[in-house]
């Protein structure tokens, strides 16, 4: 008779349980959607939701309130994970920035100190902006028979 194997057991990881009290929450504001990740602090993503997968669609994912629900629902799962304490670093330029923030407050997380914003538009805010890959391409030479040095 032949040995039955347990189909689940074999395809399926098992979730690991971690328990982290420190935190680093990615909040991505672009005009079109907010995705918020939330990371231990070597990185690691432990979870993550973005205004798209609660199930906003279209101009309605970019408003500030499907980004307060993305910050409800990735804190709570942070909150299942261990967290309890969490850096905040702000990409974008999107209507979510802050009101990110406030849904991951409302679930009880602690804000700790470095909160950083990248690219923003208020300037009263820190502001880091990307390095440059290259320096600015040089205008073409000029060709032809009309040179503005050129005495008639």
């Amino acid at each position: 008779m032949a040995t039955q194997t347990n189909k689940a057991d074999s395809g399926k990881k098992k979730k690991i349980r971690k328990n982290v009290s420190r935190g680093i929450a990615h909040i991505k504001a672009t005009f079109n959607n907010t995705v918020i990740s939330i990371t231990d602090t070597n990185g690691e993503t432990l979870c993550w939701d973005s205004a798209g997968s609660i199930g906003f669609k279209g101009t309605r994912k970019s408003t500030p309130f499907a980004a307060t629900r993305a910050g409800e629902n990735c804190g709570s799962k942070a909150r299942k994970l261990g967290v309890t304490e969490l850096e905040v670093r702000i990409k974008g330029a999107g209507a979510g920035r802050e009101s990110a923030v406030n849904g991951l407050v409302s679930t009880g997380m602690r804000i700790t100190l470095p909160l950083v914003v990248i690219i923003m538009r208020s300037s009263s805010l820190v502001k880091m902006r990307p390095l440059m890959r290259r320096p600015l391409r040089t205008p073409r030479v000029r060709r032809g028979s009309r040179s503005p040095c050129r005495a008639s």
